[in-house]
């Protein structure tokens, strides 16, 4: 298992222990546990077989702890997971899918009305037998009823980010079939899509029975679905089904965009190549029964008149109105990134200094960053006040002192009270460089109530951007109602940004949210919303997104030298 997948076992572990009633303590030890391993800026491998930093000099991780990660590390399993597991059924692990259904609430359900599924819960809201329970009542249960379709599809698609480890470690372990000529993921994968349904591989193979046997004997697979000649399906123990074909290099490009999709992307395509008398498939381009292209991509799309289109375009919104124009956007890309404009640091709730965060920015290329702890309301991330503020900000003045070729900017991410203004005073506001305004309490508050207050927001001076501005978090909890189009609106006025928050569980706003924000003339800022130094990793899933949008490097603020930054702030806030 790699980092990701550890710190995944360890946060199920915690829900486990929580849902069968533990010692909070030892609940609280394997959820720092697993946000420490996923915030490690190197593989947990490395720490357990190199001869430098060891698993148990990472502040958290004791003998027991470290012990554990090196056998899921290894490959091997945990005895206290597998007997949570027993204690727990499978189903009613879908219960915590729920938004605002924790641990405690579902072992609630579970204990005492007997519900063991999605679809039990949902028999019991209707029949008014949860608003019965001790701590739930009327508006508890209509919550529920109303987030359950909503774990429903959690259960069947995955976040992007996750599926990519998933690919790579697939693919990585298929090249160890020789035969393999040419291979590529595709599907909603390949189109960047903030969550993946399953996983399409194609592949270019002499030897079809090679490569189907390397992918039975992948390390994560549970079970084989079905096997064919050039055709191969497997579930993953995750869940996740991985489909993989087969198919000859004249065919490669031609099943390389047919299985990429959308479905609607290749609709349009059909219709136009009828238009000019073709016919196209997963097998090629064809007049009547002649070849006519399918090697690659670029020659399937010349053979009917068009460009070839970046994957994440095609989804049939403007990508073929574009492409008749003249006029397919040339796609921001990661490196055309010069800043990074929120993130945390141990002053709050991250885990790095802000010299280790600007020490990882400049390995990563950036020449820019602003410091964006929480503000006060924020307790349980332990949120600045104005003095402690203003001592972070002398700080960072002392620091770019000694800075040559980078810059940090003093700023603060500040809460959007519930009744309406911010955190902090205006005075303190004035003082920083980069203020992000972010709504973090009171997301279930009527629609009407919610708009005014980040549109109040965005007239204040001193707000540069909205951070995360619907409050989604991709499978676990639903955007919070607002009228996006009266901030758009609002942040065109202001001539305020609009933050694309990279963070692969929020992706906020999402890829329609952004493409709306580019045609009202909103500058998006990418962020990573990091709270270690790994955390700047997740530009690149932003960077994502914003491709899916159409966006250029031009409709990125953070894509600016601090020159051309500092200017474009400076015409926004006078």
């Amino acid at each position: 298992m790699n980092n990701a997948q550890i710190a995944e076992t360890f946060d199920l572990i915690g829900d486990l222990l929580e849902f069968t009633g533990a010692n909070p303590f030892r609940v609280r030890a394997y959820r720092n546990a697993a946000r420490t391993v996923r915030d490690l800026s190197e593989p947990v491998a490395e720490l357990i077989s190199g001869d430098g930093r060891k698993l148990t000099d990472i502040p958290g991780i004791g003998e027991d702890l470290a012990q554990k990660i090196t056998v899921l590390a290894q490959g091997g399993e945990l005895p206290l997971l597998a007997e949570l597991r027993a204690a727990v059924p499978e189903s009613v692990l879908a219960l915590l899918r729920i938004p605002g259904l924790g641990p405690k609430k579902a072992a609630a359900l579970h204990k005492e009305l007997g519900i063991n599924s999605l679809d039990d819960l949902r028999r019991a809201c209707q029949q008014h037998r949860v608003r019965e329970l001790k701590g739930f009542g009327e508006k508890t249960e209509q919550a529920i009823l109303a987030g359950l379709d909503f774990a429903s599809q959690a259960q069947v698609r995955m976040l992007w980010a996750e599926a990519d480890l998933y690919a790579q470690s697939i693919m990585q372990h298929l090249r160890r079939a020789r035969s393999i000529e040419q291979m590529e993921a595709a599907g909603s994968y390949r189109r960047g899509r903030d969550t993946v349904g399953d996983l399409d591989i194609l592949v270019v193979s002499a030897k079809p029975a090679e490569v189907m046997d390397a992918l039975a004997d992948f390390e994560r697979g549970a079970a084989v679905l079905a096997r064919g000649e050039t055709k191969m399906s497997i579930r993953l123990n995750c869940g996740l089904q991985v489909d993989l074909r087969v198919v000859p290099a004249e065919s490669f490009g031609a099943a390389l965009q047919y299985f990429t999709g959308s479905k609607e992307h290749n609709v349009e395509l059909r219709s136009r190549a009828k238009a000019r008398g073709l016919k196209i498939n997963e097998y090629g381009v064809f007049r009547d029964d002649q070849y006519i292209a399918g090697r690659t991509e670029e020659e399937v799309y010349a053979a009917l008149g068009l460009p070839w289109f970046p994957p994440e375009l095609r989804e049939a919104r403007h990508e073929f109105e574009w492409a008749d124009a003249g006029a397919l956007p040339q796609l921001v890309s990661v490196d055309d990134i010069q800043g990074d404009l929120h993130m945390h640091t141990s002053e709050s709730d991250g885990s790095a200094t802000i010299e280790e965060m600007v020490a990882a920015a400049q390995r990563r290329g950036l020449k820019y960053l602003a410091i964006t702890d929480h503000s006060k309301r924020v307790t349980m991330a332990n949120g600045l006040n104005a003095a402690r503020l203003r001592r972070q900000w002398a700080h960072i003045d002392k620091l770019n002192a000694t800075l040559r070729g980078f810059t940090v900017l003093k700023g603060v991410e500040v809460d959007i009270l519930e009744r309406g203004g911010l955190d902090l005073e205006d005075d303190v506001l004035a003082e920083a460089d980069w203020v992000v305004a972010s709504l973090h309490y009171g997301q279930n508050q009527p629609r009407d109530q919610i708009t005014r207050r980040i549109v109040d927001a965005l007239r204040h001076p001193a707000v540069c951007a909205i951070g995360h501005p619907t409050g989604r978090l991709i499978n676990r909890r639903k955007p919070y109602e607002v009228d996006l189009d009266a901030v758009f609106k609002a942040a065109k006025e202001h001539g305020k940004c609009l933050e694309l928050n990279a963070n692969p569980e929020r992706l906020d706003l999402d890829d329609v949210a952004c493409a709306a924000a580019k045609a009202h003339g909103i500058p998006i800022v990418i962020s990573t919303d990091a709270h270690s130094e790994h955390g700047l990793d997740a530009m690149k899933f932003g960077v994502d997104q914003a491709r899916r949008a159409g966006l250029t490097r031009h409709d990125v603020a953070n894509t600016r030298t601090f020159a051309q930054f500092q200017k474009l702030l400076a015409a926004r806030r006078s």
